[in-house]
């Protein structure tokens, strides 16, 4: 992650957009998300007073879109030669059904939560609403995740990782 980091830092994103904006952008990101954000935030030396707002908006901002229009989208893809990807996506919700169905709402908030590969607020949102998890608690347990998931990558960024860079 670090080499895309640096890569999307000198290539483009840095000479084009302040530093806290390119960590809200890089938070928007599927797979990456807030988990990204505050290690690029840490590696560009922005306090984590300034980095933390930024990232944590821009992992939750693409969360209600994910929970009202993704299933429209996967039946439009299926219809319009992109099933494969649809079916892909969709196996992806369904592989991950078990460990949320077995703990429930502090399931999925712990999916969110765990700063893990395949985890994170965009497949906690698709899992929701694939399985047509209620959205008012389904919201919930995923903001609970992204602030677990805030407290989790601080603590590594700013703690762990950034005793290593100094």
């Amino acid at each position: 992650m670090e080499s895309f980091l640096n890569w999307y830092l000198a290539t483009w994103l840095g000479q084009h957009v302040s530093p806290e904006v390119s960590v809200f952008l890089v938070s928007l990101l599927p797979l990456i998300e807030e988990r990204g954000g505050l290690v690029l935030a840490s590696m560009l030396k922005i306090p984590l007073k300034r980095a933390l707002l930024p990232c944590v908006i821009g992992n939750i901002l693409p969360i209600p879109f994910i929970l009202f229009f993704i299933k429209k989208l996967l039946h439009w893809m299926s219809s319009h030669k992109m099933g494969r990807l649809a079916a892909w996506i969709e196996n992806k919700a369904e592989k991950n059904r078990p460990k949320i169905e077995k703990y429930g709402f502090w399931g999925l908030a712990l999916f969110v939560g765990i700063p893990l590969p395949g985890t994170g607020a965009w497949t906690g949102s698709l899992v929701a609403a694939v399985f047509d998890m209620d959205l008012k608690k389904a919201s919930i347990s995923i903001l609970i995740g992204v602030a677990l998931a805030a407290v989790i990558m601080s603590v590594f960024s700013y703690g762990l990782l950034g005793t290593v860079i100094s």
